[in-house]
Parts: C-alpha cells; sequence; structure tokens
C-alpha cells in the first residue's frame, strides 16, 4: 500500500489553511496508540532555579542539551505545569554523568539523573522492530519514566502476544514496559474541514505554497495512498491532486495541490462556529508541549505529547518517526492539523485505537519532516522569510525551503 511520488517543486507551509479530513466513507488503517507516561518528579537544580520556558522555545533548549551532553543525554521533558525543561542525564557512575548535569542546570533546565541511557533505549526499541514488529503495536521512548512504552491494541493476543511479552522481558529489567490499549490501532480517515477522494474522506491539515507559487496542502499519507483526486464534496469535482504521498513507512504525509492556481489557500485552522486561528510558523513537538487538534467529525480536543518518534505497527505496515499524544481521535480526523494555542503547525493526525467518548490516543505526523521531505522548510511569515517562532527567532531559516507564512 506504500506509495511515494516527489513532486517537482518545493513546498512552502502557508499556514493550517484548510483543516482535517472529515469521517472517512472508508477507514484506512488505524495509526492511534495510548501512552500514559507518569511523571515520577524532577530532581536537581541544586544551587540554582530553573527558569520558565515557553513551550515553544522548549525543543530548541532541549536540542542544544542533547548535543552538548552526548552520552549521557537520556531524553527530556516539557513541564507545562511549571514551565520547565527536565533533561534526563544518565547515571555512568563518573563525574561524567556530574558535569553534564550542572550543565544542564546552567542552561536553566532541571537535571533529573536516571538509569538508562539514551543509547540503551534505542537499542531496545530496535530489538522490538527487530523481534516484534507485530500489527496492534506501537513503541516510543516515555522520558518521563526513561523507560521505552509498549502498547498494544486489542488485536494483539495469543501468540503474538506471548512474542510480544518475551521481547520486552529480554531487554532487561526496568528498560520497557507493556500497556494495553482498549481500541484497535487504525489510521482516521475522516476529520477537520473534510475532503473526499475513491470513497474516503481526510481532514486537511495545512495549507501551503510550493516554491514555483502553486497552492497546496498537506493531509495524511494513508489518504494520499487512497486516491489520488480529492475534493470538497462526497462525488464533487476534484480540486487537489496527490504530488507526493509516503505511507507506510518512514512518515504517514501527503503533498497535495491544488487544481486552481488562483485557489485561496490562508494561513490559518479552522476552529468551528465561524472561528479560525493564524498559523505563522511549524514548530518541533517536545514531550509535555500542551497542543490541539481539528477534525471533522470530532471537532476540537486537547491534550499533550507523550512521545516522540514513535513506532506504530498497522495491519498495513509499520510507520516511524510519528508523535504520541493523549489527544483523543476517531475515523474521519485523519490528515487533520495539530496545532498550539499560539499559531505553531505541530503535526497531521495519523491514526490511533480510542475515541473521544471514552478518551485515547493518537499519533500525528510531524509537520516539519513532511515538509523536509517534500522538499525542505524554511519557517517564515506571509513569504518574507522572516521567522515567527521561539524556536528559531526572528529572521531565522532552517529545513531548506519550506516557508510558513499567514498571507498565501
Amino acid at each position: 500500500m506504500s506509495h511515494r511520488r516527489i513532486s517537482k517543486g518545493k513546498a512552502v507551509l502557508a499556514g493550517a489553511g484548510a483543516v482535517g479530513v472529515a469521517a472517512a466513507a472508508i477507514l484506512l488503517p488505524n495509526a492511534n496508540a495510548s501512552q500514559s507516561g507518569t511523571d515520577d518528579g524532577a530532581g536537581g537544580g541544586a544551587g540554582q532555579n530553573p527558569r520558565t520556558v515557553s513551550a515553544a522555545s522548549a525543543p530548541e533548549l532541549v536540542a542544544r542539551l542533547s548535543s552538548q551532553l552526548g552520552d549521557d543525554y537520556a531524553g527530556a521533558y516539557y513541564d507545562a505545569a511549571k514551565k520547565q525543561v527536565v533533561v534526563n542525564v544518565a547515571d555512568s557512575g563518573g563525574s561524567g554523568g556530574d558535569e553534564s548535569a550542572e550543565r544542564v542546570r546552567a542552561s536553566g533546565a532541571v537535571a533529573r539523573n536516571v538509569r538508562n541511557s539514551m543509547g540503551e533505549l534505542r537499542s531496545a526499541t530496535g530489538t522490538l522492530t527487530r523481534d516484534a514488529t507485530i500489527p496492534g503495536t506501537a513503541w516510543a521512548v516515555d522520558p518521563r519514566t526513561n523507560q521505552v512504552l509498549v502498547t498494544a491494541d486489542t488485536t494483539v493476543t495469543g501468540e503474538r502476544w506471548d512474542t510480544l511479552e518475551s521481547t520486552v522481558r529480554s531487554l532487561g529489567e526496568g528498560v520497557a514496559r507493556i500497556q494495553k490499549s482498549a481500541g484497535e490501532f487504525k489510521p482516521f480517515l475522516e476529520g477537520g474541514d473534510a475532503i473526499f477522494g475513491g470513497g474516503a474522506r481526510c481532514s486537511l491539515g495545512f495549507n501551503v505554497t510550493t516554491q514555483d507559487g502553486t497552492p497546496g496542502f498537506l493531509t495524511a499519507g494513508h489518504c494520499g495512498v487512497a486516491a489520488e483526486q480529492w475534493s470538497e464534496a462526497q462525488n464533487g469535482a476534484p480540486v487537489g491532486t496527490v504530488q507526493a504521498a509516503t505511507f507506510p513507512g518512514d512518515g504517514d504525509f501527503a503533498l497535495l495541490t491544488y487544481d486552481d492556481p488562483a485557489t485561496d489557500a490562508p494561513s490559518e485552522v479552522d476552529l468551528g462556529n465561524g472561528q479560525t486561528l493564524p498559523i505563522g510558523q511549524a514548530g518541533e513537538a517536545a514531550v509535555g508541549l500542551e497542543v490541539i487538534r481539528m477534525g471533522s467529525t470530532t471537532g476540537l480536543a486537547d491534550g499533550s505529547v507523550t512521545g516522540l518518534n514513535a513506532t506504530v505497527n498497522y495491519a498495513e505496515g509499520s510507520v516511524s518517526g510519528l508523535i504520541q499524544t493523549n489527544v483523543c481521535a476517531e475515523p474521519g480526523d485523519s490528515g487533520g492539523p495539530l496545532f498550539t494555542a499560539d499559531g505553531t503547525a505541530i503535526g497531521l493526525t495519523s491514526g490511533g485505537s480510542g475515541d473521544c467518548t471514552s478518551g485515547g490516543e493518537t499519533f500525528f505526523q510531524p509537520v516539519t519532516t513532511a515538509l523536509a521531505a517534500v522538499g525542505g522548510a524554511e519557517i517564515g511569515a506571509g513569504g518574507s522569510g522572516t521567522g515567527t517562532g521561539d524556536a528559531g527567532g526572528e529572521g531565522d531559516t532552517g529545513n531548506d525551503g519550506v516557508e510558513v507564512g499567514r498571507d498565501h
């Protein structure tokens, strides 16, 4: 079911213009898993007071420290209640860990000594990929518990459950844990502002402008492989054509261009009830970041990021590099936008296992990764090339060639 066609032009993110694809007439694979990492407290900070950090700037601080700490870095998360960044420092038994903890504190973050290094946790996910790639499972590093959280949906039973359990046990005590999800992992082919193609219904995620000036939009890759042309109404005339789509594999994203080059593609997200939120930039997710999702099936839902670089094993194949959250979603929300209250584009709805009545978790394709894959990304406003996000700073550019703006 994998399909990939890379467009010749680069994409410029215009913002979160359209919204999510609504409830699908057919359901493509659900990619949602549940993760309930618990915050067991942040230690550290002796002699220095941790500074308050905005959610938008947290990913930049984490990226800088992860590079500086090297093998001592063991993950990080954003404490939204305290507005602080908590950085795990692996307990190596030598003075290096003490020096790294001091560097963390000097940066204004909270240092927290943990048992498992990031190398050990990544090795564990590699073992899971090799020995336990079972449909209905997912895993991601949970920095709050310093473990790999493995989630199994209701289809994982019998021999498949035994295989998963024995693989997790082989990783060693305290390295990984299993939790069960109440539903079944599958892509949510329905969502925000609905789009229709090939009998399926999805959500429009964020409007973009390609390098040659053609307006387009991002949505889920499993929507892009379901149909090549999409319309605004069921059985309506096509308005957009797929230029690039990836699913399964190293992502779940698709780039479509509007068939009419004069299409108005505003940089905003539809919040319902006639309200919209301008989108000024694309940004990275951080564990603990508070986020909002829009979908045509369920409307607005909020929650927080619980894991990064998650791997989800759908019946259709494995997808890696996703954002894991405790935000609910339902079929029809696929492709819809994930964003922050300050107007930063974060992700595209991939799938999940819960619903918005009993709760659940959802996975999202990072917007920055999708932009880079279809030609690169340059974060800016209104095509001017000036940055608006905390992570980049005014005038900063990044990810070669896609620009986020308000006026496309």
